[in-house]
């Protein structure tokens, strides 16, 4: 068997593991990557860039049939729009790769040994990997060892994925699917549910939603996700709250179970199961390692460290939230690390975008998280609906929400909803790690006319200084 040696051994090549590999690459250290699948991991691949081309598809053929339908206020008219979803697929893929292809690119570019994969740890300090080519095995020896594994999709044990002729989906099916479902179940109206489950019903597909608890979107807040829900509805969207699934058949479709225990039956050809992710430890040797682990995640400290010297976690194997830009960050945190500069990962804030339409941000505190905190807090809330560029738009549904400290107006939050919320993440993330104040945000010009004004409006207010409200 083939050996080599290197300072840094990453496994797993998605954001985080990519990231680091090549940030450490710029800092001189001798970095192997090892991946089994394709450069880019989940995030690249099969989760956030091609779930928003898809996202993006749907909403144009949702507005050409809006014009086909002469309902559109902007007086425009189309002919009967149609849709090849295979080209439609096509052209996803084809942004994928490129890509990936990129990632390649970058890595190289930094000096990236990258090995083409699966990797079996032996110990703290060597792998094997298996070129998934069916070529010699590499045994891999390091000075330090990252995990990057990631997470992978939770199926239900009555529904496995793949079961029943192929008509139960991960979130992976449903970005390639081959036809379109006349009839579409989503078991879990999370933010992966939503996000695609709304998707397909703008592609004109019958969408069902079935989730556990009471609401939609859960884990946020009931203001931010009313606008949401009022979209669920009015797009066609049926929703089956507080319900549970107990299994499918191609007869009479997805086995569904109320809170009074009364069963019945949904139609469906196709079922999204999309009721959480789970990190991924199994299946590479990690148990071996006997690290410490919090729950299902590997255990870290402020440093990425695991319980074992030289061996370091990032992303989804360590636990929420399982975000790809959070990957990214401790990433690039472990490398200058290895190089010897002091870092630690300790952000003020770690934005979450949720893709459905309208969009919902949370960046920091809510105002539900600083009462339990025992802050007294200020929340200001400024609605689209008085915003210029939100007209011109058509989306004036939504509002952004700040929330700071009543004693010296420090910002600890930020939440929007709203058409196109996402691309003001930034300055919400900004503002909160550079400890700005509201009068910092109220008296910074913002450029109109813009949807960021509306950001500028709720700092205003919370000092009560609104102008346009």
């Amino acid at each position: 068997m083939k050996e080599i040696s290197t300072k840094l051994l990453v496994i797993g090549g998605g954001p985080g593991g990519y990231v680091a590999a090549i940030r450490a690459g710029q800092l001189g250290i001798p970095t192997v990557l090892a991946e089994g699948a394709s450069l880019g991991g989940t995030c690249l691949n099969i989760g956030c860039i091609p779930s928003k081309a898809l996202i993006h598809a749907a909403q144009e053929f949702a507005h050409a049939r809006q014009f086909g339908a002469g309902t559109s206020p902007l007086g425009i008219k189309v002919a009967n729009p149609q849709i090849d979803i295979a080209q439609t697929v096509r052209w996803k893929d084809g942004i994928v790769a490129r890509l990936s292809g990129g990632v390649g690119a970058l890595l190289r570019k930094a000096g990236v040994q990258v090995q083409r994969g699966w990797a079996q740890i032996e110990d703290g300090k060597t792998a094997v990997i298996t070129p998934h080519d069916g070529g010699e095995p590499v045994r891999v020896r390091c000075e330090h060892l990252l995990l990057a594994t990631g997470s992978e999709p939770v199926s239900l044990p009555s529904m496995p994925f793949g079961s029943n002729g192929g008509a139960i989906w991960s979130s992976t099916d449903a970005l390639s699917p081959d036809v379109l479902p006349k009839r579409l179940v989503v078991v879990g109206a999370g933010y992966i549910g939503l996000e695609l489950g709304m998707a397909y019903r703008k592609l004109g597909v019958e969408v069902t939603v079935v989730e556990a608890a009471q609401r939609v979107l859960p884990s946020y807040d009931e203001e931010l996700t009313q606008p949401v829900l009022e979209a669920l509805k009015r797009s066609g969207v049926v929703l089956h709250l507080g319900c549970s699934v107990a299994g499918y058949d191609a007869q009479q479709g997805v086995h569904v179970r109320n809170a009074r225990a009364d069963e019945f039956a949904l139609p469906a050809e196709r079922v999204l199961v999309a009721v959480g992710r789970r990190p991924r430890t199994q299946g590479f040797g990690l148990e071996g390692l006997q690290l410490d682990m919090a729950g299902r995640f590997v255990a870290v400290d402020a440093h990425c460290r695991t319980s074992m010297r030289n061996v370091w976690a990032i992303g989804d194997v360590t636990g929420e939230p399982m975000l790809a830009h959070r990957a990214m960050a401790q990433g690039e945190c472990v490398a200058e690390q290895i190089a010897g500069k002091n870092r630690r990962f300790e952000p003020m804030a770690i934005p979450a975008v949720c893709f459905t339409d309208p969009e919902v941000v949370v960046v920091g505190q809510t105002p539900p998280q600083a009462e339990a905190a025992g802050v007294e807090a200020i929340t200001s809330t400024f609605p689209f609906a008085a915003n210029g560029r939100a007209m011109t738009l058509e989306a004036t549904g939504g509002f952004v929400r700040v929330v700071a400290r009543k004693s010296d107006h420090l910002i600890l939050g930020w939440q929007a909803v709203g058409q196109g919320v996402a691309e003001l993440v930034a300055a919400f993330a900004q503002s909160l790690e550079m400890g700005a104040r509201l009068e910092d945000v109220a008296h910074t010009i913002h450029a109109h006319p813009t949807l960021g004004e509306a950001v500028q409006e709720a700092a205003l207010k919370a000092l009560g200084q609104a102008l346009h409200i």
